[in-house]
């Protein structure tokens, strides 16, 4: 039985992007993974990030280009007695949105793009403002010595899982739980749930 979801809309994936604040790069050196939560940002498609000239990271990707980011946007945990009452633990789960993509990283030299990178960042992790914008001179040595680089996708996949290849009683036995429990993270996980159930539907 489906339990994920994929989605294939533009919007959605990029609303996911939008909302989460770091993701996990994942690269690959002789053979060995390596992996680090980061920052990023995501303009015309191409994830943007941002930090030292020098470091693992960096020596990695000057040989291996390739490399895979994934988001996450945790909802609700679900308990197993949420949606069964036969006292086991296989139904326990959690709600999520989640955004993979595979492609190749290249480093940005290029200082207009650099700028731009860096003022979208700050838009979206400071969306209050109150700093000088990133072409002031004043930012000029700061942003030469960063490194930008960004991941032209390849291949992207988002998933959704909020109940919805759930029988209607299974259900809404989850709704009455999460309200019941009624932190902010369960009423937004309810909404969540109708609008993919109905969508589904469709």
């Amino acid at each position: 039985m489906k339990q994920i979801y994929e989605i294939t809309n533009k919007r959605l994936i990029d609303e996911i992007l939008y909302n989460a604040e770091y993701g996990t790069l994942a690269i690959c050196d002789n053979n060995r993974p390596y992996s680090l939560p980061i920052n990023f940002v995501s303009i015309d498609e191409d994830l943007y990030f941002h930090g030292s000239k020098k470091g693992k990271k960096i020596n990695i990707l000057k040989h291996n280009q390739y490399a895979s980011f994934s988001v996450v946007e945790a909802y609700s945990m679900i308990q197993s007695y949420f949606s069964s009452n036969d006292n086991l633990a296989c139904p326990a789960t959690q709600f999520f949105k989640s955004v993979i993509i595979d492609g190749k990283i290249e480093f940005v030299e290029n200082y207009d793009e650099k700028v731009k990178a860096l003022s979208a960042l700050m838009e979206k992790l400071q969306k209050e403002g109150k700093y000088e914008p990133l072409s002031e001179k004043i930012y000029q040595k700061a942003i030469n010595a960063t490194m930008i680089y960004k991941l032209t996708p390849s291949k992207i996949k988002a998933k959704v899982k909020f109940g919805q290849h759930l029988n209607q009683e299974r259900f809404d036995m989850i709704i009455k739980h999460l309200k019941k429990r009624g932190n902010a993270k369960d009423i937004l996980t309810i909404q969540l749930m109708k609008e993919l159930k109905k969508a589904t539907k469709r």
